[in-house]
């Protein structure tokens, strides 16, 4: 029937490889821009700040602050508390002892 003579054989193969040629002038296209995209070095910054930015305090620091101040605060409770009750304790000693003192006085 239809047989291709060797003349179409060859311009079929003449337009695969016209094809095939522009693939590869595109994807060597892409390889060598992004290659120059990797090599040219970052834009650099248009602002750069002048004074130096500290930076921000983590949740869990904010946690060990607060249970520093809580426990602190305790501590600070419970030496009030010892400082009124040896307060105390010394103004009955010493009144005691004034009365012993007075008694000793009189003869008793």
């Amino acid at each position: 029937m239809n047989e291709p003579t060797p003349l179409d054989k060859a311009e079929a193969a003449v337009r695969e490889a016209e094809v095939s040629t522009d693939v590869a002038r595109i994807v060597a296209a892409v390889l060598a821009t992004q290659q120059a995209m990797q090599q040219a070095p970052a834009a650099p910054q248009q602002h750069q700040c002048q004074h130096d930015h500290r930076q921000r305090r983590s949740a869990g620091e904010w946690i060990g602050i607060a249970c520093a101040v809580c426990v602190g605060g305790v501590g600070i409770a419970f030496a009030s508390l010892a400082l009124a009750i040896l307060g105390g304790v010394a103004a009955i000693v010493v009144l005691v002892l004034r009365d012993m003192w007075r008694d000793m006085k009189k003869g008793r």
